[in-house]
């Protein structure tokens, strides 16, 4: 914040001698910096102290003039005020003109607080650990519950297997961002549900963009709350599995077969070169601000090292995101080496089942079911990737407009 312009420094629009008509902020401190945002469109960012003095001053009613010379009385040095306020401007955290103050948080309650706090109640979470403990202790009397790779075929109908498994992975999915949002209004966070791939698949995606604005042991259960409604649904599904047993093989089937599915997508956590939860939970416990992009740079300057190129200068990146980003770089390797595992490990061997079965029903004497089974499979496969194509394009011609 410290510059050497003078606080007259000019702005389009802006009166330095009327005060600024800011939302309603909250402010975080952590250490040297403060976390600044409006709960009315949450919007924060992460300022310097002395950044976060003059919004304050700014906020208490204060003129950019008078804020920029109490600034200056205080610390000795002129600040750009006019560069600030563009900044608050960009962050949208000044009021339109004409727009009237945001109503008091108590006037407008969160939605689903309540729930929130209902179910993630300590009876609640006593309750999942019990749930889960006894999914652990029948999968190890009953090896049969043990979650893999051939519990996937249920049926012999392969386009009944991947609808079931889409129908039936969609209410878990939905769970797991339900369980993210219910967590985080608890705490009086509003949430958004949005659309969006990781790779090719399919996912919901969960914005908690105030967590940032509670203390860090606050923002913990709301990014594992996730994997926590993961865990419930595996042990859940595994117990209904071993109750129908004698009474329904095909639904303890299908059971264990959405179980499966659900591990799954909770390893997925493991890939550590994807904004996962595991990714945002260590980012929230190291302070870091995007050590995602800093460790990418370290990764890119290890191959510049090795093939005699000049390696990139890192200093654009937070310097807590430097530190750590020199052993999490490795993690994503690591990251990269269990997709790889994954890959040789699931995905090939369930694809090609799949693909030799089809061509076998297609070019062999199948039924005419079987073949109408295969071609339906292949529009299916067909069409999801067709979506997550459309929604990847998308996003790219959004991030170049931006």
């Amino acid at each position: 914040m410290h510059s050497s312009v003078d606080s007259s420094s000019n702005a389009p629009g802006l009166d330095l001698d009327r005060p600024l008509p800011l939302r309603r902020l909250v402010y975080l401190e952590e250490g040297d910096e403060v976390t600044i945002g409006s709960p009315e469109n949450d919007t924060y960012a992460v300022f310097p102290a002395d950044g976060a003095e003059l919004v304050r001053l700014l906020a208490d009613g204060a003129t950019p003039r008078e804020a920029a010379e109490r600034y200056r009385q205080a610390h000795g040095e002129s600040v750009d005020i006019a560069d600030l306020v563009e900044v608050l401007a960009d962050l949208d955290l000044l009021r339109p003109a004409g727009e009237p103050a945001a109503a008091a948080p108590e006037a407008a309650p969160v939605r689903w607080q309540r729930l929130g706090r209902a179910v993630f109640s300590r009876p609640a979470l006593i309750g999942y650990a019990l749930l889960t403990a006894l999914a652990a202790a029948e999968m190890i009397r009953v090896p049969a519950l043990v979650p893999s790779m051939d519990n996937l075929f249920f049926s012999p109908s392969y386009t009944l297997v991947v609808l079931l498994l889409f129908f039936g992975q969609a209410p878990l999915l939905a769970l797991h961002e339900a369980f993210h949002a219910l967590a985080g209004r608890r705490l009086g966070l509003r949430s958004r549900l949005s659309v969006g791939h990781r790779l090719v698949y399919l996912v919901l995606e969960t914005s908690l963009d105030g967590l940032v604005s509670v203390p860090r042991r606050k923002r913990y259960l709301p990014i594992l709350a996730g994997m926590l409604a993961d865990v419930l649904a595996i042990a859940a599904l595994t117990l209904a599995a071993d109750l129908l047993r004698g009474i329904d093989a095909g639904a303890a089937r299908l059971c264990l077969a959405v179980a499966y599915a659900t591990v799954l997508r909770l390893a997925w956590q493991g890939f550590f070169y994807l904004r996962t939860d595991l990714y945002v939970l260590l980012c929230t416990a190291l302070g870091c601000v995007n050590l995602h992009a800093a460790a990418k740079d370290v990764l890119r300057n290890a191959a510049r090292r090795v093939t005699g190129r000049p390696p990139a200068d890192l200093s654009a990146h937070h310097p807590v995101d430097r530190r750590v980003a020199r052993w999490y770089a490795w993690l994503m390797v690591t990251g990269y080496a269990f997709t790889l595992t994954m890959f040789a490990g699931v995905v090939v061997p369930t694809a090609y089942r799949l693909l030799r079965d089809m061509w076998l029903r297609l070019t062999g004497e199948a039924s005419l079911a079987g073949r109408l089974d295969s071609l339906l499979l292949m529009v299916l496969t067909l069409a999801q990737t067709g979506v997550v194509v459309v929604i990847a394009l998308r996003e790219r011609r959004a991030a170049r407009a931006v």
